[in-house]
């Protein structure tokens, strides 16, 4: 089964996305710089091996933005926080392994997806880890989703991780490259280009 690389994707609105950088470099300037970073990792992460999918949000605008390659399939992230529209996107995805990405990791290159489905190979899990105890990738081989799937995940925390690993229950886990995800003015002056 061909597995699906999903990125999910906020419409690039000044004030909408990316607020904390906002913050420090103005809602224009975040938004400005997600728009272009997202159009950087989706030219490095498409790849035939794959089948990549745009999770967008808000729903509607989103299935239909013009600010996104209009060749990549799309879907709805739909309601909830986030563990809510991942684990939806992880029962809803057509049969094979998943990996889901956020659209704000400057360093995901192609051989960091490759590593991901690899190691789900003799896995049931993935993470990329992040440096503030979150995480910029999760994967899953989908022989069985649990239904405790991110729950009690304390979001935004140092705790993200392990709360969303203990979520698993008792399936194998497997780590793999740490990257950070931008948030602050400091994240992006560290970032790799």
């Amino acid at each position: 089964m061909r597995p699906t690389l999903v990125v999910m994707l906020k419409e690039p609105r000044p004030g909408r996305v990316k607020t904390r950088l906002g913050r420090d470099i103005g809602m224009v300037g975040a938004a400005w710089w997600f728009r272009h970073q997202v159009r950087r990792l989706l030219r490095e992460v498409e790849d035939p091996r794959w089948r990549l999918v745009l999770a967008v949000a808000p729903d509607v605008a989103g299935m239909t933005s013009r600010v996104w390659p209009g060749h990549l399939s799309r879907v709805p992230q739909g309601q909830g926080d986030l563990g809510a529209r991942m684990a939806r996107l992880m029962r809803g995805l057509p049969p094979g392994p998943v990996c889901i990405v956020g659209g704000d990791i400057p360093g995901v290159r192609k051989a960091h997806i490759v590593r991901a489905f690899r190691e789900l190979g003799g896995h049931e899990a993935v993470f990329g880890p992040a440096p503030d105890g979150g995480y910029w990738l999760v994967g899953l081989k989908r022989v069985r989703v649990p239904e405790t799937l991110f729950d009690n995940v304390r979001w935004s925390s140092e705790h993200a991780l392990s709360d969303s690993m203990a979520s698993l229950g008792a399936a194998r886990v497997a780590l793999v490259d740490t990257l950070g995800d931008i948030d602050t003015v400091d994240d992006l002056r560290g970032a790799v280009p």
